[in-house]
């Protein structure tokens, strides 16, 4: 489908681009685009360092340290 698409047909889709979005939105347009990518190549890239940490003990709420600490 892409194979027979040429240089014309780029600047035929650049020319209705300008035309849908003008000239002065181009830039910000761009540069939202861009962020967009920079934010989601953050976000695949490593894990974070608060994902890799191991959690935090449980405490222990099992059956036998409650009788342990009632019967007396």
């Amino acid at each position: 489908m892409w194979q027979n698409l040429t240089g014309w047909h780029a600047l035929i889709v650049l020319g209705i681009v300008l035309l849908v979005f003008g000239a002065a939105k181009l830039p910000a347009l761009a540069r939202s685009l861009g962020q967009s990518v920079r934010i989601l190549k953050d976000e695949v890239g490593e894990p974070r360092p608060e994902a890799t940490e191991p959690a935090s003990p449980v405490p222990d709420t099992s059956l036998r340290a409650r009788s342990s600490s009632t019967s007396g």
